[in-house]
């Protein structure tokens, strides 16, 4: 659960854990600070929330009689201190505006201490103004220069669109501002137009600003023809809000607001998202589909090597290289196959044999 308070009627809102404690929207509860509990107003009672949310400050509960008395004695000696710090300051000719008072009386290594916040055009020597300030105190004084815009932000106010201004209500860093974001926007370039309650840039113009750079990116620029339903024309106006082109026809001179959809042909969205956006895809050739009559080049080499067989067969034998000694093949000895009359060697009479002369 998730609740909202706030120290000053129409300040900034501090968001905190209700815990086990449940007040009602106007009650007054504990909030945790860097120096004690101080007493804040619930603007939000409990409520759940669809996210989990985690770091927040858990409420002390709800403020006690004592805790609201001692709140209102801080109160009261925070608008003497502010009568007492600008009576000072012009006796002592210092170019200096109190901004805010702070009073603490709960931070344990002091007893009693007072924050002055004071802006001034340039770096002040205010050493003789603490001395008399802590003498008519009584209390030990710290004091804070602060910027344009923190003082636009603790003092508070209206801003040019008739709310409450951002920096007091719900911004809590100041983000860079620069003139360039009113160009992109198409906002007179007129500092009393542009700059807010503090005399600078005003905060807002960074909200719409990355809204503007996309539309910019992708619509057709002025003086761009363009085809409509209602007929051809030519661009002359931009409404980023409602995302539309506002386009002059040229048959009847007109003008008329078309889409952005309508007026850039899916052709020309893509080269605008091509071109222009520079995380678009990068497209590919598409791979054409090989002719089933072609075979692949392997196949016919393949075709082609038992033709180129029997040709080897009949190739000569490489002739040795210079240097090398020649190697004579010798001859098979074939066996011959021949009767036992042809035979020419000695023969080896047997036993029975008569070769003698019968004695």
């Amino acid at each position: 659960m998730v609740m909202a308070v706030s120290f000053e009627r129409y300040g900034r809102l501090y968001y905190l854990d209700p815990g086990p404690h449940r007040p009602r929207v106007g009650d007054k509860v504990l909030v945790p600070t860097d120096d004690g509990p101080e007493v804040a107003e619930c603007v939000w009672a409990p409520q759940y929330v669809t996210e989990e949310i985690g770091g927040l400050p858990l409420c002390e509960g709800v403020a006690t009689p004592a805790d609201l008395e001692r709140d209102e004695h801080n109160r009261d000696r925070r608008a003497d201190a502010r009568l007492i710090a600008k009576r000072l300051i012009r006796e002592h000719g210092l170019p200096m505006k109190v901004v805010g008072i702070d009073f603490v009386d709960r931070r344990p290594d002091v007893d009693q201490l007072v924050i002055v916040y004071f802006s001034a055009p340039h770096r002040v020597d205010f050493r003789e103004l603490v001395r008399d300030l802590a003498r008519g105190l009584r209390a030990r004084i710290e004091l804070r220069q602060v910027g344009a815009r923190d003082e636009a932000r603790l003092q508070g106010g209206i801003g040019p669109c008739g709310r409450d201004l951002c920096c007091a209500t719900f911004l809590k860093d100041f983000e860079p501002v620069s003139v360039r974001m009113a160009k992109d926007q198409d906002l007179p370039l007129n500092p009393l137009k542009i700059s807010g309650a503090c005399g600078r840039l005003m905060c807002c113009l960074k909200y719409e600003h990355p809204l503007y750079q996309e539309f910019n990116a992708k619509a057709p620029s002025v003086g761009t023809p363009v085809e409509t339903p209602a007929g051809d024309g030519v661009v002359v106006g931009h409404n980023v809000p409602s995302d539309t082109v506002v386009v002059r026809l040229a048959a009847s001179g007109r003008r008329c607001a078309c889409s952005r959809a309508d007026v850039c042909s899916p052709r020309q969205q893509y080269e605008a998202s091509s071109t222009t956006t520079p995380d678009a895809p990068v497209s590919l050739p598409t791979p054409t589909a090989r002719p089933a009559e072609q075979k692949p080049a392997q196949d016919r080499t393949a075709e082609l090597k038992p033709a180129q067989e029997p040709a080897a067969e009949h190739q000569t034998t490489q002739e040795p290289a210079a240097g090398e000694p020649t190697r004579r093949r010798k001859p098979r000895r074939r066996r011959r196959l021949s009767d036992s009359s042809t035979d020419t060697g000695p023969t080896t009479a047997g036993p029975d044999d008569n070769t003698g002369d019968g004695s």
